[in-house]
């Protein structure tokens, strides 16, 4: 059993070293404490296989045993937190029932308004509100999410 790991290590130790003279040039070559303490790391994390005959890495077998593997960029758990909060205080989260909508626009008297850069006026909403029911592009009643101009297609002209 030892001589096995010991054999799986040297062949581990084998592959990095020939893999690494292979791809790094003369004067980046790793020193032999260099590819010692990558193949250390390489075994913790399970990324060395040890029984060639079952074709999987021991942390492919027994992912339990070993760290999770951090993806680049994530996030922590207290950031998902926060910002799943922020999106139940704001109503951005889909409303139950509807054609995935959101909160804050199926009711939007619940949520506040935040004050955004290049918001409209009242009256630019007023008009753009006036535009879209003339050409038939808001919501038919009832929970289908198809809008006036695709259910009554001969209604607005130009449109579809």
């Amino acid at each position: 059993m030892k001589r096995n790991h010991i054999s799986a290590i040297a062949l581990a130790v084998a592959a990095l070293s020939a893999g690494q003279a292979m791809a790094a040039a003369p004067a980046a070559a790793m020193s032999r404490d260099q590819v010692r303490a990558e193949l250390i790391d390489a075994v913790r994390a399970g990324e060395v296989t040890t029984h060639a005959w079952v074709g999987q890495k021991p942390n492919e077998m027994t992912p339990h045993l070993y760290p999770a593997k951090v993806a680049a960029g994530s996030k922590t758990r207290d950031q998902v937190k926060a910002e799943l909060l922020e999106a139940i205080r704001s109503g951005d989260v889909a409303a139950p029932g509807t054609d995935g909508r959101r909160l804050n626009e199926v009711a939007p008297q619940r949520y506040p308004v935040s004050a955004t850069v290049g918001a409209k006026t009242r009256d630019e909403v007023k008009a753009e509100l006036r535009a879209a029911q003339r050409s038939g592009d808001v919501f038919a009643s009832g929970f289908s999410g198809r809008k006036l101009n695709e259910v009554f297609p001969g209604s607005y002209s130009g449109t579809n």
